[in-house]
């Protein structure tokens, strides 16, 4: 018989528990006790639900608030003797800089070693994940944990590579662990001889281990799997869903040398059932040449918790598995009869949702509808007449503060309690407040704050065809903050306009200009599951042109600014950059497909967050916008080495505040990511902005910071 495991299980909870319990304790309305128990317990929730599936899985996987935090406090990078001194490094003045995990939308800490030569030692947390751990105590390995982090000192990566093994090893051992399970997908990246050679001498320190040691890769192919079976483990993980094929060409010549082959089979990322016939026989030739494990291909916590709950359209729900679901396909690969299979795959690979005339206007597209004209250089001046904005101009990024209120009352209503007629009375009321604050506080551009919208992807989703919302289907992005990713199943259009009503009637209260707000196609596809049937670049043109429809629709209502957010063009990206020009043109193409037909006059921004933006500069310049936002506070204007390096010549707005972190920046403090960044950008094309949007703050931080951002451009003006 197959024998199963399964790592990455969701620490959200059903019921949301994790957020609550977190954010209870930092309200203090829940004890540290209380915390610490409800943790423990959520915990063995979790692992029941292994259990009642698997044949084995990790042990110490749960967080307070992100693995790779953890293991840098385990290393002894940093120090943190209580829990508020723990989640001061996730969310205080001092909290380390976040980015996105891999090509996911899941964010971690960034470790730092600026100014530091660590002398690294074996540490137990004050959150320590391990407490009775024995078997299979769950690390992050060592080559992920430096090659996700920061300013490591020049020329030092193998020597620190080395004491970081030696460190989790010497952990490891102290601590009496039977059994590792060590979580390092660094390997799917592109790594170079030098870094090889480095791996297999860092490596050598596991030697020292008495117990098995399990290696997991995934999220793609691993360049040289054969050098991964030489290295002292005693099994390895690969992705056999997202490889493109290559690691499961590879294993075809690998030698096993006497070690496991976990398999990564069931899709850990995506929602949609397996075809478990085609799995098993997989496994089955596989098992010819090694010993099999049957298992999933990347973590599950990308991964709503269950399917129960689920609000989905008839014909959905037999198509797609969650977390607990993907567990229940591992033991029906082991355990299930052929029929039992067949059953639960039925409806994998067929079409849902078909929309004709939406295919045949993709089909239609020619090479000038991605293209905008006239030039950036004629219409930033026709722009400049209609918006007449001054020097430094201000806004923020989209949302503001979505109160307890606004939440009642939106879950009010979508449970039916309250009429449209109602409803709309409350949103008009609290855009109308939104837009007498920024009125007070002498923003230059304004927003309508976005008090109806849930979710910048799942309020889209619920108004186009094609895409499925989930009710209860949460996911972490970060720390305890949470969404709920749509499922694109089918063809995708408008059903009418989405936004028109609330922009116009903001635009009504002012003459400040309003900025219309838009999900990317990008971004919606990436904060979603996404259909498997047809190619992603078809889905995402599809979406751009229900887009290029409401932007139309904006002009119509005399709004002269549009911004359509990207925030995850980079974390879509594929791992390995050999394969990123075939995304990026895409990428590229859907946005501009959105805007290319529109007046000269109407300012296109954008807005990004959270990326390695040198990386991919080359890419971001096609696009063709008027304005770009972008995150600089937590990289503490590193950002702006990427700006240095190129000819820049759109508008751009860098985040001066950290809208993660309750912490109310001073106006010196904004102005010193300025100074920097205005040595490098005319001060002409600059904007003043928060780093992201400010639903997740509460107005008591929000005013007094956005006083401060104010006051700075102000203080600019006068000095320039």
């Amino acid at each position: 018989m197959i024998k199963t495991y399964a790592y990455g299980f969701p620490r959200l909870g059903k019921q949301r528990e994790f957020k609550r319990l977190i954010e209870g304790f930092w309200a203090g309305k829940v004890t540290e006790e209380e915390l610490l128990t409800g943790i423990e317990k959520l915990n063995k929730k979790r692992e029941e639900s292994y259990a009642a599936h698997v044949d084995n899985f990790p042990r110490g996987e749960m967080t307070l608030y992100d693995p790779m935090l953890d293991t840098a406090l385990i290393l002894g990078l940093y120090r943190a003797e209580s829990l508020e001194e723990y989640f001061q490094l996730c969310r205080g003045k001092n909290a380390l800089e976040m980015t996105k995990w891999f090509n996911t939308n899941y964010h971690y800490l960034v470790p730092d070693f600026e100014g530091k030569r660590p002398q690294f030692k074996a540490t137990v947390p004050v959150w320590d994940r391990h407490k009775g751990v024995k078997r299979n105590a769950h690390l992050i390995g060592p080559l992920t944990f430096l090659k996700l982090s920061k300013n490591l000192p020049e020329g030092a990566f193998g020597e620190l590579l080395k004491e970081v093994a030696k460190t989790l090893v010497d952990y490891a051992v102290e601590r009496g662990f039977e059994s590792i399970h060590l979580d390092d997908p660094a390997f799917v990246l592109e790594l170079s001889k030098e870094e090889w050679k480095a791996v297999e001498e860092a490596y050598g320190e596991f030697e020292r281990f008495p117990g098995d040691v399990n290696l997991f890769t995934y999220y793609d192919s691993v360049d040289n799997l054969a050098g991964l079976f030489e290295l002292p483990v005693s099994g390895v993980g690969v992705d056999l869903v997202h490889d493109r094929g290559e690691n499961l060409k590879q294993l075809k010549t690998v030698e096993p040398g006497g070690k496991k082959l976990f398999a990564g089979v069931i899709d850990g990322r995506n929602v949609w059932r397996a075809d478990l016939t085609a799995k098993r026989a997989l496994l089955a030739e596989l098992a010819e040449r090694f010993e099999v494990v049957a298992t999933n291909a990347a973590p599950l916590f990308h991964l709503p918790v269950s399917l129960a709950g689920a609000t989905l359209p008839e014909g959905l729900l037999e198509k797609v598995a969650f977390a607990e679901e993907k567990l229940k396909e591992l033991s029906l690969i082991a355990k299930g009869s052929d029929q039992e299979l067949n059953s639960w795959s039925k409806g994998v690979g067929s079409s849902f949702g078909e929309l004709k005339e939406v295919r045949e206007r993709v089909q239609n597209l020619k090479e000038e509808d991605f293209e905008r004209k006239p030039a950036y250089s004629e219409r930033v001046k026709k722009q400049q007449e209609v918006l007449k904005l001054p020097l430094f101009p201000t806004t923020t990024i989209g949302s503001f503060p979505q109160t307890e209120e606004v939440r009642r009352v939106r879950l009010l209503y979508r449970k039916g309690k309250l009429s449209q007629e109602d409803y709309d009375t409350f949103i008009r009321g609290e855009i109308a407040k939104a837009i007498q604050i920024q009125e007070e506080l002498g923003l230059d551009v304004f927003v309508h704050g976005e008090f109806e919208r849930t979710d910048m992807v799942e309020f889209f989703a619920e108004k186009m065809k094609g895409i499925a919302t989930t009710g209860n289907g949460w996911v972490i992005s970060y720390g305890t903050r949470c969404y709920r990713p749509p499922i694109i199943y089918g063809d995708v259009d408008r059903e009418g306009p989405m936004t028109i009503k609330e922009i116009a009637f903001a635009q009504s209260l002012t003459d400040k200009p309003v900025k219309g707000m838009l999900t990317g196609p990008v971004t919606i596809i990436a904060w979603s599951f996404v259909r498997e049937d047809i190619p992603t670049e078809e889905v995402a043109y599809q979406i751009a042109l229900a887009l290029k429809d409401e932007i139309a629709d904006y002009e119509k209502a005399g709004i002269k600014i549009v911004q359509i957010d990207e925030p995850a063009i980079r974390e879509k990206a594929p791992i390995k950059r050999r394969n990123w020009d075939d995304y990026f043109r895409w990428a590229v193409r859907s946005f501009r497909l959105c805007h290319s037909s529109v007046k000269p006059e109407t300012q296109i921004h954008t807005h990004m967050c959270y990326s390695e933006f040198g990386e991919i500069m080359e890419y971001i310049l096609q696009m063709d916008f008027d304005v770009i936002s972008i995150e600089a506070t937590r990289s503490k204007g590193d950002i702006i080495e990427a700006f240095e390096k190129v000819n820049f010549d759109r508008q751009i707005g860098l985040g001066v505040w950290d809208i993660h972190s309750p912490y109310v920046p001073t106006v010196e403090e904004m102005k010193e990511i300025v100074e920097r960044a205005l040595k490098v950008i005319p001060k002409e094309n600059f904007w003043i902005n928060p780093d992201c949007g400010l639903k997740t703050r509460r107005w008591e931080e929000v005013i007094p910071a956005l006083r401060n951002l104010v006051a700075l451009a102000k203080e600019l003006r006068e000095e320039q």
